[in-house]
């Protein structure tokens, strides 16, 4: 963050070693004018100081002088962004401050795909016995893919959707998992764990979650791989109004006979050798917070026993078609199918 702020009585030569400074990977080179409250009041790129000093040769006006001083930011708390409205502008860089006006981080529009605001919950605590003896040693989540765990492959792409704080579920040789990702600071966000003393299903560890900052929950199997479109299913959810929305992919049934289409016992119509395409669960889930008090406290509980509440009780439940790939990594022949799926999206 130091490397960002300049004071606002800096000159344009000293600001220009401070870019030149940098070291991060951003994708434009950048600074933030800080007044003596250290509240930020303009921004400065290189080519802000180029297009001055074309007119103006002087190396010791001051950053104060020449800033951005209508420069676009957001403030904390962030709610929902969309983030192509601020690409349409070719604004990359996004500050985030907060209501005193001083700096937090900074968005990076060129390595963000969306900012959502929702905590994430990723189920990490299963066995994975069909996966033995590979997971004998090594809880499911951590199988290499593509040279690192199945689980950070999830974890990147929901810091590509701007989500922050993360939640993981942990039992089996959850002790891995937690040596591995820290707190999450390496990566730039916020990682706390959620220990089952006991096997709590596919959802009954939110139970266990003191307070979540988010109005919507997103809540995700560990061993998926996917390159599903978050805000998609995000923007299902609020578009329809619903109180949860289920991420869904295709499963195709062949039937390898004739199908009657019969009236008593009088066949009116066949069909040879139909194919039938359902909409089937991804494993993938986002839904209004509240939704958290229907589970039983440290008990057994499915996410599809919510999702069954959900419908008994009149709630709306939609699903949202996943447009792209999607591999669950339960047995054998799918975690090889997933190593060799790998390969083709590196190359």
């Amino acid at each position: 963050m130091n490397k960002l702020l300049i004071p606002h009585n800096k000159t344009i030569h000293e600001a220009l070693i401070q870019l030149n400074s940098i070291e991060e990977d951003v994708s434009r080179l950048i600074l933030f004018v800080a007044d003596d409250q250290q509240r930020i009041i303009g921004s400065l790129t290189d080519g802000d100081i180029r297009r001055v000093l074309i007119k103006n040769k002087d190396l010791n006006q001051s950053v104060f002088d020449v800033c951005n001083k209508k420069f676009i930011r957001i403030q904390e708390p962030i709610s929902f962004i969309r983030v192509n409205e601020y690409r349409k502008k070719n604004i990359k860089m996004l500050p985030v401050l907060d209501a005193e006006g001083r700096y937090i981080r900074l968005v990076d529009l060129d390595k963000i795909k969306a900012i959502l605001p929702v905590d994430c919950v990723i189920m990490a605590g299963g066995r994975g016995k069909r996966l033995s003896p590979l997971t004998d040693t090594v809880p499911k989540p951590m199988l290499p893919l593509g040279g690192i765990p199945i689980i950070e492959h999830n974890i990147d792409r929901l810091i590509a959707y701007g989500i922050e704080k993360i939640y993981i579920s942990v039992r089996y040789l959850g002790e891995q998992i937690q040596e591995y990702f820290g707190d999450g600071r390496n990566k730039g966000i916020s990682i706390e764990y959620i220990w089952e003393d006991k096997s709590l299903g596919t959802a009954g560890a939110l139970s266990l979650v003191e307070h979540f900052n988010s109005e919507h929950i997103l809540l995700l199997n560990s061993d998926l791989f996917t390159n599903i479109d978050y805000e998609d299913l995000y923007l299902r959810l609020l578009n329809t109004e619903a109180d949860m929305a289920v991420a869904s992919t295709e499963y195709k049934v062949d039937v390898p006979y004739a199908v009657f289409e019969t009236d008593g016992d009088e066949v009116k119509d066949f069909k040879e050798k139909p194919s039938y395409i359902y909409q089937s669960n991804a494993g993938i889930y986002v839904f209004k917070r509240e939704l958290i008090k229907n589970i039983p406290k440290n008990q057994f509980y499915n996410i599809t026993d919510l999702m069954e509440k959900i419908v008994t009780q009149g709630k709306k439940l939609v699903f949202n078609p996943i447009i792209g790939y999607w591999i669950d990594i339960g047995k054998p022949v799918d975690y090889e199918h997933a190593k060799n799926f790998i390969k083709h999206i590196q190359h």
